[in-house]
């Protein structure tokens, strides 16, 4: 029971578990990432992102998809968590708390000074273990976004 970075012959493996990921989360209707979207973001000339595999047994039973930041109020490097999933079968088993341990680690490896993620306010057990880590919300900030027709109307404006 392992986390490893992953490799480009992971990318069906990373494909299934972050699309198992959004159906756990009741997004599956927001998953329109295709393998070829993560073999460019994770593997092409500029990734964009990097990915662990949790395996147990030569199984890949987890996936970790992460990137590196820069909060500016540190004006040191952090890493944000994008997604942390463990098949239900696996869990309660520290795989979870494995991965952002390896990446706490990696952070403070590179001089940095963050790691952050968010998580679904309806997610109690996640939410619990977070807690647990000494992990705590960040009060006053709410998440934005701006995607499909909004962000289009957004580029073309004068």
């Amino acid at each position: 029971m392992a986390w490893r970075d992953a490799t480009r012959a992971d990318l069906a493996e990373v494909f299934r578990l972050l699309r198992a990921l959004a159906d756990y989360e009741k997004l599956l209707h927001e998953f329109t990432a295709t393998e070829a979207d993560y073999e460019a973001a994770l593997f092409g000339p500029s990734p964009a992102a990097q990915a662990m595999i949790a395996e147990v047994e030569g199984r890949a039973v987890g996936v970790c998809l992460w990137y590196r930041v820069f909060p500016s109020f540190t004006g040191k490097p952090g890493i944000w968590i994008e997604d942390v999933f463990v098949e239900p079968a696996h869990r309660r088993r520290g795989l979870g708390t494995a991965a952002f341990r390896l990446l706490a680690r990696r952070v403070l490896a590179e001089g940095g000074a963050t790691l952050e993620w968010n998580v679904l306010d309806w997610n109690a057990p996640a939410i619990a273990a977070y807690r647990a880590m000494g992990a705590l919300p960040r009060e006053q900030w709410t998440d934005m976004r701006v995607s499909g027709e909004a962000l289009r109307a957004l580029a073309e404006r004068g």
